[in-house]
């Protein structure tokens, strides 16, 4: 079987994958792996080289190298002497998405550093898609303020200190501005995200507070494009879909709103296996 090998390059991180095409034309997918290193073209050759060792992969079964993301540009020559070819992130996105739901429709979400929004629609013949728009909140939001407001700029740390936070002592809800039973939003739900910082808040009820900001934004965003489409899935994927206090927003969120948000396993590589399908879908 023929292999493709898709690479998203990040700054620092790069994340890879391959896809083996069978002569019947169907597609598997070997396990994606991500490196880090100082430079683009580092976590590049450092990526390629861990992934086709330990895979077991030759230069001879590869039929090209399809890239994406913003380090992309930084690789302007074959490697190894393969065919590479680079390839639009928001189409990545969405077939990333669709493959890894086993949906037709949906709107896919990426949440990397900032947040991008694609609808995508698998038809009889292609795949259409059409990049929505974006918000710069996201994970860069999430660390820059953790580190301003708390001294604290790692995921981890983060997580760890949301386990005993307390909204109550950050945000103002419903629940605050209203006694009125009849009222037709959720009393939990957030009137304003830090409308009601204490004086007593500590570290890890402005942890959360961050993070529910900035899962709150991205999953509202999220329903308002699916109500556009007048659809109720929306696939989440990017490096936030990892961290356990962001997918708790969603999760709370989908009765309310009649939307149904998905994190697909491996959704951290939808955006490489998006990638590395662009050499099969017509889209």
């Amino acid at each position: 079987m023929r292999t493709v090998i898709g690479i998203d390059v990040g700054g620092s991180t790069t994340k890879i994958v391959g896809m083996r095409k069978g002569s019947d034309g169907t597609l598997t997918l070997i396990e994606p792996q991500f490196v880090r290193a100082t430079d683009a073209v580092t976590s590049v050759y450092g990526a390629f080289g861990k992934f086709t060792m330990q895979n077991g992969i030759g230069l001879s079964d590869i039929d090209q190298v399809l890239m994406t993301g913003v380090g992309a540009s930084f690789i302007d020559k074959p490697i190894y002497s393969l065919p590479c070819k680079k390839v639009s992130e928001f189409t990545s996105v969405a077939l990333g998405g669709l493959y890894l739901s086993e949906l037709d429709e949906a709107v896919v979400v990426s949440m990397g550093t900032g947040t991008a929004f694609v609808h995508a629609y698998r038809g009889n013949k292609k795949t259409e898609i059409e990049y929505l728009g974006g918000t710069g909140v996201g994970g860069g939001t999430l660390l820059g303020l953790s580190k301003k407001m708390i001294g604290v700029d790692t995921v981890e740390h983060i997580e760890k200190l949301c386990e005993e936070g307390d909204l109550d002592n950050v945000d103002l809800r419903i629940k605050d501005i209203s006694g009125d039973n009849a009222f037709q939003i959720n009393e939990e739900f957030t009137a304003s995200n830090f409308g009601k910082l204490s004086d007593m808040a500590n570290k890890n009820d402005i942890a959360l507070g961050i993070t529910n900001m900035v899962a709150e934004t991205i999953a509202m965003l999220g329903v308002f494009a699916a109500r556009n489409y007048k659809t109720r899935n929306v696939v989440l994927t990017g490096n936030l879909t990892s961290i356990e206090p962001i997918t708790r927003v969603f999760g709370k969120l989908e009765d309310s709103f009649n939307i149904k948000f998905i994190v697909p396993r491996n959704s951290q590589y939808a955006t490489v296996i998006g990638a590395a399908l662009c050499d099969s879908i017509e889209y």
